[in-house]
């Protein structure tokens, strides 16, 4: 299973801590309260799950690095601390120094060999309640017997951090993170429909009335007698004929009707948006934190 340091697994793992970063924390000896080193890295599983403390043992070993199994610690933020349960100097000195060029299985059974001999006297964190894991129990090692104690046996095949408890279960009773939830309003808007217009033209009919003046020509006939009439004319003069004598055109005008479309007005559609404010109210809920210590010091943070 592979290894990554916890700032290349998540570059904003401070934002899940709620800004609290474990590298730079000092280590301590339990019990003793002995500084040893501190906090350089965190190794992760592909998962995610804190596996190991990379500590710089400046205080004991200068310039020595170790890897220091997640079960084997315990981190107090209040004091800024981490405490290496069970840690000696001896154990120290045996545990082969980090280099992060190789970090493989075999890099990491000679590491957990250390943790696992019983010369340490090494007690370990109490696991009863372990921090459930999604990773599956792989329980397909062999035990043999040892000295007495019975040791189990791992394969590189096979090999699970859950079998292994003591190295690498987060004691819950070490490790609380209580998280307190608060409800709030979130305001989003949702468009609907809520009509159409529909715009649309009809034809009504009327009937119109223009006067047009027409002129019409007629003949009028007058007879009149003339100044010289009994004069006696000339012969030939008297000019004696029967049939038409004389043809005149008779004209009249007429109403030329006739329809044409003008433009009478523009009628123009469109949308306009009013803005205003609607009111809500809801029922929310918050979590608070009772702690139940009736005669005990409890210091807040």
């Amino acid at each position: 299973m592979s290894l990554y340091k916890l700032n290349e697994f998540d570059p904003d793992y401070r934002d899940t801590f709620q800004g609290n970063d474990i590298k730079g924390l000092g280590v301590y000896t339990e019990g003793t309260d002995e500084k040893i080193g501190t906090v350089n890295d965190v190794l992760v599983d592909d998962e995610g799950h804190f596996r190991y403390l990379v500590v710089d043992l400046g205080f004991w070993i200068f310039g020595k690095k170790v890897l220091l199994p997640v079960g084997r610690s315990r981190i107090d933020y209040g004091r800024d601390r981490v405490y290496a349960v069970g840690m000696t100097r001896e154990q120290a000195e045996d545990l082969p120094e980090f280099d992060e060029r190789q970090v493989d299985y075999d890099y990491e059974e000679r590491v957990r060999g250390v943790y696992r001999n019983p010369k340490y006297n090494t007690t370990p964190v109490d696991t009863a309640t372990p921090v459930d894991t999604t990773a599956t129990l792989d329980t397909g090692f062999t035990a043999t017997p040892a000295t007495g104690v019975t040791t189990p046996t791992f394969t590189r095949d096979t090999y699970n951090y859950e079998q292994e408890p003591s190295l690498f279960g987060l004691n819950e009773q070490d490790h609380q993170t209580l998280r307190l939830y608060e409800e709030r309003l979130v305001a989003n808007k949702r468009r609907q429909k809520t009509g159409e217009v529909a715009v649309g033209k009809r034809v009504e009919t009327e009937t119109a009335r223009v006067s047009v003046p027409v002129e019409k020509e007629h003949v009028v006939i007058e007879r009149i007698t003339p100044d010289d009439a009994g004069r006696v004319v000339a012969p030939g003069e008297a000019d004696f004929r029967e049939g038409e004598v004389a043809r005149v055109e008779i004209h009249e005008e007429t109403a030329d009707i006739r329809k044409e479309a003008f433009v009478r007005e523009e009628v123009r559609v469109r949308k306009v948006v009013e803005q205003d404010t609607v009111d809500a109210q809801e029922t929310i809920r918050r979590e608070e934190l009772d702690v139940n210590a009736p005669g005990l010091p409890i210091e807040e943070r």
